[in-house]
């Protein structure tokens, strides 16, 4: 994903007053072509829309903790799109922090695991979100788990 390709909304005094969609995706990133010749045999995992049973522009809350020695953002809480995948979060709290794509940073839910990439956020806040929020845990060594 090209840096400035999140899709989290950005506060601003209290209020959200920024929106910052993605413009455009590679192909690695959008993940492999279907094809109506695909082996039936082969299980393939629900898209985005059939795991997510919100609305498709459904916003979740997202708070970043900062855990040892990782730096503090100065804005702590985010919303962003249900059907984001983890790897967004990822990439936008690399961008944020003025890390390098390729520098290590571990992020973890409610302090407990670190989610794949591939899981899809609205899922992750459906089932751990704490008091309406979805706590992420970042640090640059490995904290938990």
């Amino acid at each position: 994903m090209q840096s400035g390709d999140a899709n989290f909304d950005v506060p601003h005094h209290g209020k959200f007053l920024v929106t910052v969609n993605p413009t455009s995706m590679s192909a690695a990133e959008q993940g492999p072509a279907t094809s109506p010749l695909a082996s039936p045999s082969v299980p393939r995992r629900p898209s985005s829309a059939a795991t997510s049973n919100a609305e498709p522009n459904a916003k979740v809350v997202v708070r970043f903790r900062a855990t040892g020695n990782a730096p503090i953002l100065k804005q702590n809480f985010y919303k962003i799109t249900a059907s984001q995948k983890f790897q967004t979060v990822i990439s936008f709290l690399k961008k944020e922090l003025h890390y390098k794509q390729q520098q290590s940073l571990f992020l973890y839910v409610n302090a407990a695991f670190a989610p794949a990439p591939d899981e899809i956020v609205g899922n992750l806040h459906k089932c751990f979100a704490t008091d309406g929020n979805l706590i992420i845990n970042y640090s640059t060594t490995a904290a938990w788990g």
